[in-house]
């Protein structure tokens, strides 16, 4: 159900702000407009758009946890949004949830306008950051990467955005906005971002192939999707200080089975690596550069007094734009035993495997090696493979055979022992 601020709302220095129910993806957002007016009540700011927030925290475990902050339809203000004088920009600004904001400033020259700073705070004491380790708030700021748009212009975006800075990506689609707004009077004339602009899908580095659609139109010529080709082998690896931490090889093959499901191949070309180390838990952290974000957390568990290992997890990934422009997608499995390895060995495994983290959403494996613990002199340490590279696999196929072939036997015996008491009883008569 929509809630709506009475209309029109006329209040000096101050600004309109509606929130309507939207985005019925992944991301429970909240569509947020704001009309900012000066004095004289007239506009000069005006701005709708929907966000949210994918933020990486420590727990009191040292492990790493994401969480996930959305706008809702209660407890949201706008306190110190203006319009700005002589001395200070004019500024955007919202409050939210427990003790969250987020603001952007403006500036212009005599024919554009652009977003400068946008500062972001989170109180880690909320709810949602269960089993925080530090409760507290966290100020992040970051340049808006908005091109300069043209005064007396309506900026328009519907696809989806991100900026990632630290731990927080924010995330932004279905934008209107414009500043500097002449005469109180919000302009007819829009600016379209690129992405808007397209009529096909957005062109990624990595290999995306999707379902055909059946319709009901008459036969088209018959064509043959091009199959997924292996994703490349890329080489990862973290340091704390001057000492590599964690070292990781894998070709990577995300699994999509959204309206429209897919293969992503994620091409380590173009992909950047962060995380965190530690002696009991680390993180690894991929961003594709086509705003797909993958974490895999690992843990060490002790099998008996003497005795420890290390295994994945966790899992947790992000896809801004995983097909066709499609909302934020958030999923994760906080349940994995896999990958299990002595710690200071590390795991490998060349053979394809599939790490599941919903229903819909599956992970593919290729060339694998890992090891996030206890790495020394920049090399893996000596590998433990994992049962489809061993060199026992292949008795899986012979003793499948010699099974079947004793069953065969038993049957025919089964036959002849049969046969002679079928005879023996014919004979007694």
């Amino acid at each position: 159900m929509a809630t709506r601020c009475p209309w029109p709302l006329s209040l000096p220095g101050c600004c309109l702000l509606l929130l309507v129910l939207g985005s019925p993806g992944f991301f429970q957002s909240h569509a947020v407009e704001v009309d900012v007016k000066d004095h004289a009540n007239t506009t000069c700011i005006y701005a709708k758009w929907m966000m949210s927030f994918l933020i990486k925290y420590e727990t009191n475990s040292s492990e790493y946890k994401n969480a996930t902050l959305d706008l809702t339809s209660t407890n949201v203000t706008h306190d110190g949004s203006t319009c700005g004088n002589k001395t200070h920009a004019p500024l955007l600004a919202v409050q939210f949830g427990a003790g969250h904001s987020w603001s952007i400033n403006f500036t212009k020259t005599n024919e554009t306008y652009q977003g400068n700073i946008i500062s972001f705070t989170y109180n880690t004491s909320d709810a949602v950051f269960k089993d925080a380790k530090r409760k507290e708030q966290v100020t992040v700021v970051v340049k808006d990467p908005l091109r300069p748009v043209q005064l007396n212009t309506v900026y328009k975006c519907h696809h989806l955005d991100s900026i990632e800075v630290a731990n927080v990506s924010q995330f932004f689609w279905n934008v209107i906005l414009q500043a500097f707004v002449q005469n109180g009077t919000i302009s007819k004339n829009d600016s379209t971002c690129e992405a808007d602009k397209s009529t096909v899908a957005p062109t990624t580095v990595a290999n995306l192939t999707t379902a055909p659609i059946t319709t009901a139109s008459p036969p088209l010529p018959t064509t043959t999707s091009k199959p997924v080709e292996k994703p490349l082998t890329g080489n990862y690896s973290l340091k704390d200080g001057d000492k590599t931490c964690l070292l990781a090889t894998m070709g990577l093959q995300l699994n999509v089975s959204q309206e429209k499901p897919g293969l992503i191949n994620i091409n380590p070309k173009t992909t950047n690596v962060t995380g965190s180390c530690g002696n009991t838990s680390a993180t690894l952290r991929l961003n594709d550069g086509n705003r797909r974000f993958i974490d895999f957390t690992f843990a060490v568990k002790n099998t008996s007094a003497n005795t420890q290992r290390f295994y994945l997890k966790e899992v947790n990934i992000t896809l801004i734009t995983s097909i066709n422009g499609s909302e934020p997608l958030n999923a994760g499995n906080n349940n994995l035993s896999i990958w299990d390895t002595f710690l200071g060995s590390s795991y490998m495994c060349q053979k394809e495997q599939t790490v599941l983290v919903t229903e819909d959403l599956q992970i593919h494996t290729f060339d694998l090696r890992i090891q996030p613990f206890r790495v020394q002199d920049n090399k893996y340490s000596k590998a433990e493979e994992c049962f489809a590279d061993s060199d026992l696999n292949f008795l899986i196929p012979i003793a499948v055979g010699v099974a079947l072939g004793f069953l065969i036997i038993l049957v025919f015996i089964s036959y002849v022992i049969g046969r002679r008491k079928s005879r023996t009883g014919y004979q007694s008569v």
